[in-house]
């Protein structure tokens, strides 16, 4: 499917190719759930980019086609022996946060940061543990929370 359709939802998802093994698992738990609230998931544009550093920037362009209700951000950050865990998860949180702020649009941190792989597998497979399906959650809930405000 082409990312941008006619029939396109009115929820994006971009995700996070590095760490796909865990980030796939998370864009299955936000489709389960977004079907479940009656969004099929062949009309949810998903954009995949290269690590959780680049979703603030696809999450803002997305955000400024005007054709979203929220944005989805998934990923996953497991530390390593550097430091560079600690730059690209602050990094994401505070690109995602900001895109947020500044297009008043509902932009979901779906970024699992943990400590190990284990810990990235529980977050991420199929259940009520599923960041991803948290992430679709919150964005619905906030769709409807901002409609409730502007009415």
């Amino acid at each position: 499917m082409s990312p941008l359709t006619t029939k396109t939802a009115p929820i994006a998802i971009t995700v996070s190719r590095f760490n796909s093994i865990y980030t796939q698992g998370l864009l299955d738990g936000a489709l389960k759930i977004l079907a479940e609230a009656g969004i099929a998931s062949d009309t949810v544009p998903i954009l995949w980019v290269p690590g959780a550093f680049e979703l603030p920037l696809t999450a803002l362009s997305l955000a400024e086609t005007g054709r979203f209700e929220a944005v989805i951000c998934l990923g996953a950050v497991v530390k390593g022996d550097t430091p560079h865990f600690d730059f690209v998860a602050a990094e994401a949180a505070r690109g995602i946060s900001q895109v947020g702020l500044q297009t008043s649009l509902p932009i979901i941190f779906g970024v699992i940061t943990t400590n190990t792989k284990e810990q990235a597998l529980e977050r991420s497979v199929a259940g009520p543990e599923n960041r991803g399906g948290e992430a679709a959650k919150a964005a619905l809930e906030m769709i409807k929370v901002l409609k409730d405000i502007k009415r």
